[in-house]
């Protein structure tokens, strides 16, 4: 074997692409070792990636999947809360974070809801999203284009050349959007288990080559015009959902809010008004009407696989409280969340760490008898998750703990 002085001239040289380095080494991690002496010495203190850890990885299950040019990994803290006791199951709920007391906190909402006797949930809708834009020679031509799409003979054409790219793609609907000469086509699919943005990209390339050869004259500007949307904050998300749209709720006996929460019924109402409906409101908020959702999605994202920019999407909630039982003691509360996107297989979810919190909760892989119900599961608990967080935070809040608990544990 060459020395890793002689690798570096290599490459150096350009006879070998750093980027090559993994699979032109005997092992793997000799071609990461490599790449970090190259770059140590390029940086401000090169001792930097000292404690940045590499040894003891199985970088075969990232080459060509999760990640390129890879110097190492960053080991996150995963707790667990739980039980979370929901539609008669009970799940540990993996939660990979660096912010103190939100597993806590999250473990506190959990015991409420087992005291209440469980929450329920249900999926409302189930379907992954991309939204190309066209351009047509005119306006009216873009209309016609439009006018097509939307009959009964331009849909099942076009569903015929999606559908025929993937074996669990499977296209529902389209929603289309007009500007000038441009078309906006959002393709609403189910994607089986898998979070489906390569799935459907493949299905929209083959219906958009369908679509030219009925209008020629169209001409494709992009695979995704942004009105899919991903990655971005969009009211388009919050109103027609994108991935599982979920809700979850549950009912909180006033014995449990006082002593579990340490507030009362009344005070987390109030709370919940003024803050995440009228604050969220007051803010011009798009699908920010909750406490902190995004600190339960981003969580069980990192642990569970899937991809943390989608936190900004998946992360659209609103919190709703009121007053329950005969005199109202008691507390009722739902978390309606339209666009989580999730997976279990594929992406980050072929990594054997993020594949062990998925086998945690009993939906890691691809559902074998029926196709997307882990990842329909992953999203009901994701959603009932966030359900106990909200209890828990909105309980701070009312009690007045919120800064003593932080200042303690952060």
């Amino acid at each position: 074997f060459l020395s890793d002085a002689e690798v570096m001239l290599l490459v150096a040289s350009r006879h070998i692409p750093a980027y090559k380095l993994e699979a032109l080494m005997e092992t793997p991690e000799r071609g990461v070792a490599i790449r970090r002496q190259m770059i140590s010495s390029k940086l401000p203190c090169p001792s930097a990636l000292a404690s940045l850890p590499y040894v003891g990885y199985d970088y075969s299950k990232v080459i060509g999947t999760c990640c390129e040019n890879v110097i190492g990994y960053v080991p996150v803290p995963v707790g667990v809360a739980g039980p979370l006791h929901l539609d008669g199951k009970q799940f540990q709920v993996p939660m990979a974070t660096t912010e103190g007391c939100l597993v806590a906190s999250t473990n506190r909402g959990c015991r409420a809801i087992a005291l209440a006797g469980g929450a329920s949930s249900r999926i409302l809708a189930d379907s992954m999203t991309r939204g190309p834009v066209v351009r047509l020679p005119s306006a009216c031509s873009a209309a016609e284009v439009r006018a097509w799409l939307e009959s009964t003979d331009g849909f099942q054409a076009v569903k015929e050349a999606f559908d025929n790219t993937s074996r669990f793609a499977r296209l529902q609907r389209l929603l289309v959007g007009l500007a000038g000469r441009n078309l906006y086509i959002r393709f609403h699919a189910t994607t089986g288990d898998a979070m489906g943005m390569n799935m459907i990209s493949k299905g929209t390339e083959q219906a958009l080559g369908l679509l030219q050869q009925h209008f020629p004259e169209l001409q494709v500007v992009a695979v995704s015009g942004n009105f899919c949307t991903d990655k971005k904050p969009a009211a388009i998300n919050w109103i027609e959902g994108r991935g599982k749209s979920a809700v979850c709720e549950a009912t909180i006996p006033s014995k449990v809010v006082q002593e579990v929460l340490k507030t009362t019924t009344a005070a987390l109402v109030e709370v919940n008004i003024q803050k995440n409906l009228v604050g969220s409101a007051m803010a011009g908020s798009i699908g920010g009407f909750n406490a902190h959702a995004a600190n339960l999605v981003a969580a069980i994202y990192i642990a569970c696989g899937q991809d943390p920019a989608q936190a900004v999407g998946s992360s659209n909630c609103i919190t709703l409280m009121e007053p329950s039982g005969p005199m109202g003691e008691d507390l009722y509360i739902s978390c309606t969340m339209p666009s989580i996107e999730l997976g279990t297989v594929g992406g980050g979810t072929n990594l054997p760490p993020q594949q062990a919190c998925l086998q945690m909760l009993g939906v890691q892989g691809a559902s074998q008898d029926h196709p997307g119900e882990n990842a329909r599961q992953l999203a009901r608990v994701v959603c009932a998750t966030v359900l106990a967080g909200e209890l828990s935070l909105m309980s701070a809040l009312a009690a007045g703990h919120l800064v003593k608990s932080h200042m303690t544990h952060n």
